[in-house]
Formats: C-alpha cells, structure tokens, sequence
C-alpha cells in the first residue's frame, strides 16, 4: 500500500531546489524534473502553462509550474490536500525551503549511502509493482535504472536535509509524566487514543537438515557462474540479475552500497575486504543466509562496495517432515511439563535472535525495542497460528521463512494477549507518552516555521492574500 504521507512529502519537495531563472530556462528545468511518461507531464503540456514567479521565500522562487507539477502528481495519486491546494501547495513547498535553508545554514549533511539507501527502496517498491520486471519499469518511465537513480538524487537529499533539520529543531523536547496526566485529564474519552490488540510470543526453532547433494548442486552452480565470468562469457553484475537469491541486491545487479565490516555476516566480511582485484571473482563463502561468490567493486577507507550472488540450498519435503515431527514431539513434553517451553527454547532453538530471551520475539519499531506486537507486525506464519490460541497454549509445529530468508520448523507458545481498548494510564503510558510527546515536538516545528517567516524575506503573488494558511505571516 502506498504511504500517503511520505509520498506527499516527496511531491512537495518537488520544487525545493528551483532557482529564479529566465523563463524559457524555468520551463525547461521542471520538465526535467518531471517522471518521464508521466500523466502529470501531459497535463502541464495540455494546459499550456506558462512559468511566472508565484512566491519568493528568501533568495528561491516558487513557480507557477512546480505548483502545477505537485497537484498533476497528487492527483494522479488521489492524494487529497486539507483546505485549498491553491493555498496548500505552495505553502507545503514554502515551508520545505525554510527547513532547507536553515540546515545549509547549519551545515547539515546528509551522507551518499543515505541516499542511495531511500533511492534504492524506492526502486524496488516501483519495480514491485511492476512484478519486479526492470525492462518493464525502463519501458514505463522512459529512462533507464541509471537515469532514474541520478533525476531522484537531490530530491532524496533535500529530503533527508529536512528530516535531519527537524530532528535537530526537536531534539531535546521532552514530556514529562506529570504533563502526560494532566494533557488526558483534559481529553475527551472518545479522543484518547485506541491501542489496538497486541500479543506477545515465544518461538523455538529448528532448521532441517540440508542434503549434501544439494549442497554441492548450489557450489557447482556458482563454480559455473565464476568460470563464466572470468571466461568473459557474462557479466557478475548480469547473472545476479537473473541468479541471485538475495532480492535486495539482485535487481542493481548484486551490488552492496559502502559498507562497514561490522554491518556484515562475519564470514561475508573476512573474504570481502581481502579482495584486492575488481575483475576476480572470490571462492564460494558460507554464511548464515546460504552461499555466495563476490566480486569488488570499491574500496572507501573502512568501507567496501562488493556484488554478490546468493544461492540457497533448497530444503527437502522430508528433512521438512522430519523438523516438524521432531518439534510436536518436544511440544508434547512441554504440554506433559517434562521441561518448561523456556527451557527448551533456551536450550533446543535455534533461533539467534529469542534463544537468549526464553524464546520471546521483541519487536523493534521507531519508539523502540518491545515484545509486544499487533499481529499485523508478526511474521505472517506466526500470526496466522497465534490468532485464535489461548494465553499459555503451544501450538503444533509448522513451517516459516525466517528474517534471513532460510525455512525453519517453529512451535509458538502464546505468552500474553492485551485485547484492544482506549488507552489508560495504567497500562498504556508510553503510547500515551508518545502521543503527547508528539503533539510538543509538532508545536515546536510549528513556532519555528512562524518565527522562520517572520524573519525570512517573503513575497507571495496578490491572488494569494485571502488564502487561509497553516502558518501564519506570509502575507507582510
């Protein structure tokens, strides 16, 4: 599903970087900009918009065409702006230029892997929705992969510049226990906020044994691959396209953005930075996510920037059996209290990231690190089979793909269930924490963005005057 508020974000930084130019000049910059193929692009040709200087914040002007751009783009998404989008839009795009303004003041910076990390996401998110067929997603945009990566680049970085910018704004706001209660001693009931049903759950996993038959089917393959390469025959970049098990990195041809050491499997990384020769291709590594060959492209100080092709052993139907069989057997002596569902996950599983912590999940979000999940955030197995437990049950074992991608058997166990219910200060004072914690933060970019204008040189064009703003002193 498309995340309306961070594409609305992305449009009104569509303009951001324009600079006053002659007008021929301005026209020609906005069509660059704009998504080749685009039902936006059409709509400005059709109506024929001439560029004129519609407001000038600072020394940048918004023109008539980035405006233009921004709706024809909102309404080919259905993004509907709260109040006037003749007033709403420019102001969206006025205020990103203050925030940009003051991070170059402050020398804000933004790395390059940071951009190529959103730029990459965004990528793969567009050749999703084209079933992953990259001929597809050229064919549409009118562009290659190349071409998109660089026409996206200073809009992710003037983006980043803005998060970076606002998060320095708020960064030491702060609630305080006492302002929680005394902001929902004031509230309506039916405007404190929902907490919908959360769970917490335990696991114990095993993964079944592989077969060494197919273990040297998937080594031969790649011995395949890396005689090929040196051959000449193909390109590494070429068959980790149409080879690599590693979707992340398979659609830019298997390559990792700079990356440090530590950010990768330990045996990835003891082969990686000993490789010295960008046309030689590695031996065959093992790691937990199954078996790669790889191939340098850079080296950045501390960092490395490597391609890599993935394959997985595939798991037989009866090494699946067998797990499944040899997990109800354990669940059984759970159930009979031979040992307790703690005890064997601590000592039976496999599972790196919950054999230390009994078995339980944590789930790891922006506020933090929690074992409380909805369901809609567990692995979808796992939700699937805890949905309808009861607190304390086990479940019969079942199969799942795990966060690295390898089939793994797994028994759950239902340690604790909250239905949904209005928040309360008893149980439920981070979330409410967090709300209020939010509505500070909100005030203060808001005062920040009235005090900006009152000290930023702003003309907005007389068709503008009577517009109902968010922020007040545009209009001087």
């Amino acid at each position: 599903m498309i995340n309306k508020k961070r594409l609305f974000f992305s449009l009104c930084l569509l303009a951001i970087s324009v600079m006053p130019l002659a007008a021929q000049e301005m026209t020609d910059s906005v069509k660059q900009r704009l998504p080749h193929n685009s039902e936006a692009q059409t709509e400005l040709d059709a109506n024929k918009v001439i560029d004129a200087v519609e407001w000038v914040v600072g020394d940048e002007a918004i023109l008539k065409s980035d405006i233009e751009t921004m709706r024809a783009q909102a309404q080919m998404e259905g993004i509907r702006f709260k109040g006037n989008p003749d007033c709403t839009i420019p102001e969206q795009i006025a205020v990103q230029k203050l925030f940009l303004n003051q991070a170059a003041i402050d020398s804000i910076e933004v790395t390059e892997a940071d951009i190529n990390t959103v730029i990459d996401q965004q990528i793969n998110y567009w050749l999703q929705m084209v079933d992953g067929s990259r001929e597809k997603l050229e064919e549409y945009k009118k562009m290659t992969i190349a071409q998109m990566r660089q026409s996206m680049h200073d809009d992710v970085r003037d983006r980043k510049m803005v998060e970076e910018m606002k998060a320095k704004i708020v960064e030491d706001v702060t609630v305080t226990p006492s302002d929680v209660r005394a902001y929902f001693r004031t509230v309506p009931e039916d405007s404190v906020p929902y907490v919908p049903t959360t769970v917490e759950v335990q696991i114990i996993t095993q993964t079944p044994k592989i077969e060494e038959e197919e273990i040297n089917r998937v080594k031969d393959q790649l011995r395949d691959f890396t005689d090929r390469v040196n051959k000449g025959e193909t390109s590494f970049s070429s068959l980790a396209r149409l080879y690599s098990e590693d979707p992340g990195s398979a659609r830019q041809g298997g390559e990792l953005d700079y990356t440090g050491r530590g950010v990768l499997d330990p045996a990835f990384a003891n082969v990686a930075f000993n490789l010295t020769d960008p046309k030689k291709v590695s031996k065959i590594v093992e790691s937990e996510f199954g078996y790669h060959i790889i191939q340098l492209v850079d080296k950045r100080g501390e960092k490395i920037k490597v391609r890599h092709i993935l394959l997985k052993p595939k798991v037989s139907d009866e090494a699946i059996e067998k797990g499944l069989l040899r997990l109800d057997s354990i669940a059984d002596d759970i159930r009979t209290d031979k040992f307790t569902f703690e005890q064997a996950a601590s000592y039976l599983s496999d599972d790196k990231d919950t054999k230390n912590n009994h078995g339980l999940m944590f789930n790891t979000t922006e506020m933090g690190r929690s074992s409380k999940f909805e369901l809609k955030d567990l692995p979808s197995e796992v939700a699937k089979v805890v949905a309808n437990m009861q607190v304390g049950e086990v479940s019969k074992a079942f199969p799942m793909i795990n966060s690295r991608g390898k089939q793994v058997c797994v028994i759950a166990k239902l340690k604790n269930r909250v239905e949904g219910h209005r928040a309360t200060m008893a149980e439920d004072f981070q979330t409410l924490k967090n709300v209020v914690l939010e509505k500070e933060r909100t005030k203060v970019l808001h005062d920040w963005v009235v005090n900006k204008i009152k000290n930023t040189y702003v003309r907005v064009n007389d068709r503008y005057k009577d517009c109902d703003f968010e922020y007040q002193g545009w209009i001087k």
